[in-house]
């Protein structure tokens, strides 16, 4: 961008030192890479929509939801969602109950933020239903419990902490989450990130287990307004994403603001509860760069002996620019239906970053390392 290219488009092999998992090779990854100088966030938008809607089209058979593919704020993900990658194909949402419990005497739930998810049609479930439900909630989760109501017929409440209930109560319960006769609630309380995590997770295994879940569409969203800044546990003030982002208001965000109430232009783009890339405005002005950098603990000293090159080109003038990624790997794996990423790569590496087939990595001999002036205490 600095140097007079104003857009480029590629397909990039990329190595990054990241751990495995279902969704991510270890290291080395493939990415359908762009970046636009004069660009906005919608600008990225507009482009990759049609980018991701035609080539899902094309390679495969499923319906793909059509686009402008709807936006979702990282607060209202981790609300509703409990993740900052929601599969919208699961019509289950869930709801903030705390202010309906901190007027109901249930212990379990004082003093903390309550999440509910209501079902609107059990009638099918016997109880081994539900109580596999608190099963997966406190083996696989590690939840110290996991609460339901069933609204019967008869407008009675049945389950494990129906006693608590009563009908006032029972009536704002069911005027904000919905609920009819033959619905269940399932609730859970923590601390508030807790609970959220715990919350997506039991969404998604309600949406599996009761065969909510489309199979036969490809349903992308765009996660946007993420925060700029996040505390550490050890309560320091750190990024929470990407830090060469474009903080929302700027230079005086940074200077007026509390960190943690400042967002960024940072997005991501999820298919199916997969995401498939995080990008950004970037954030091209030096002085906003050193700001953004004091802010998490950082001098001006810092950037220009780690980030030089880019501290460097941008002393030029850059124009502001704006890009995005996604993962080609995670792409195919989506098209293909595969469950683990290493279904789709020709020689996939294990979890330790180790290629099987071809023994690599291997052992480098003392004069090999000499070569690059390597040197090994043992």
């Amino acid at each position: 961008m600095v140097s007079g290219i104003d857009k480029y488009f590629q397909i990039a092999p990329c190595f990054r030192d990241e751990d495995a998992r279902a969704d991510r090779a270890p290291g080395e990854f493939y990415q359908l890479d762009m970046e636009m100088a004069f660009a906005t966030q919608e600008d990225v938008f507009e482009v990759m929509e049609r980018v991701m809607y035609d080539t899902f089209q094309t390679f495969s058979n499923k319906k793909v939801a059509e686009y402008p593919f709807p936006r979702i704020t990282y607060k209202d993900a981790m609300l509703k969602y409990g993740s900052d990658k929601p599969d919208l194909r699961n019509p289950l949402i869930i709801e903030d109950v705390t202010d309906i419990f901190q007027t109901i005497e249930f212990n379990a739930f004082k003093d903390k933020t309550v999440r509910a998810i209501a079902v609107p049609d059990v009638s099918n479930q016997s109880r081994k239903f539900f109580d596999n439900m608190v099963s997966f909630a406190t083996e696989e989760c590690g939840a110290k419990g996991l609460a339901w109501i069933k609204l019967l017929e008869d407008n009675t409440l049945q389950g494990s902490i129906a006693k608590f209930i009563d009908e006032e109560h029972k009536t704002k319960l069911k005027e904000k989450l919905g609920l009819k006769s033959n619905g269940a609630i399932f609730l859970m309380a923590d601390k508030e990130n807790a609970v959220s995590k715990l919350a997506g997770d039991i969404r998604k295994e309600l949406g599996n287990r009761l065969g909510l879940i489309d199979k036969n569409v490809f349903k992308f969203c765009w996660i946007v307004d993420f925060p700029m800044y996040e505390l550490s546990d050890e309560g320091k003030i750190e990024f929470s994403h990407n830090p060469f982002s474009m903080p929302q208001g700027g230079l005086e965000a940074l200077e007026n603001k509390k960190p943690l109430e400042i967002l960024a232009y940072q997005y991501d783009i999820v298919c199916n509860g997969i995401e498939l890339s995080s990008g950004a405005v970037r954030n091209h002005d030096p002085e906003l760069m050193v700001k953004a950098f004091e802010v998490a603990g950082y001098s001006k000293e810092v950037i220009e002996e780690k980030f030089r090159a880019l501290f460097n080109a941008f002393q030029y003038g850059a124009p502001p620019h704006a890009g995005i990624a996604p993962g080609v790997d995670r792409m195919i794996m989506l098209l293909a239906e595969e469950e683990n990423i290493r279904g789709v790569i020709a020689f996939p590496m294990n979890s330790k970053a180790q290629d099987l087939l071809m023994g690599a990595p291997g052992t480098a001999t003392e004069e090999q390392l000499k070569d690059v002036h390597i040197k090994l205490e043992k």
